[in-house]
């Protein structure tokens, strides 16, 4: 598997999405157990985008607090509560966070100095709550567009109806 350069043409950005689905959706056949599929998820995803420099779930464990789950990259925050930061506004929100500069949001948490740019996507359960979020950061400005986010979106809604009851 080669890791996607950024800046990359959306078409290929989105072929390149498409085939990590593929080996994910493989990867996960049969699979029923939440810290693998996560842990397998974030380990494809980390490694197909030369630009995503940290890449994890970070768990609904109630109603108003996200605690890290697997990751790749350095150290993540431990625990975001839904009124904080990027995380915990597509938490609260239900919505994905698309942030091209993170320092342009007031109460983003920098879990690491180095970080630019952001998007965070909840992954919701079939009753609606959210089961986590899925945090992916670059140290590069805007390395997220709508086709992440389309893909991203796509994922986790998967993920959340397969793990989420």
């Amino acid at each position: 598997m080669h890791a996607l350069p950024h800046p990359a043409p959306a078409r290929a950005r989105a072929l390149h999405h498409a085939a990590v689905r593929e080996r994910i959706d493989s990867l996960l056949e049969g699979e029923d157990d939440w810290v693998a599929a996560m842990a397998t998820v974030v380990a494809e995803m980390h490694h197909a985008f030369r630009a995503w420099h940290w890449t994890g779930f970070y768990r609904a464990v109630s109603p108003a607090l996200l605690v890290i789950g697997p990751y790749q990259g350095g150290h993540g925050c431990l625990r975001i509560p839904f009124d904080r930061g990027v995380c915990g506004a597509a938490a609260r929100s239900r919505r994905t966070q698309l942030v091209p500069d993170v320092h342009a949001v007031a109460d983003h948490i920098a879990c690491s100095s180095s970080t630019l740019s952001e998007i965070v996507v909840p992954v919701l359960r079939p009753d609606g709550t959210v089961l986590a979020v899925f945090d992916v950061d670059s140290d590069l400005p805007a390395a997220f567009d709508a086709v992440d986010q389309e893909h991203l979106e796509s994922l986790c809604a998967m993920l959340g109806a397969r793990f989420g009851g």
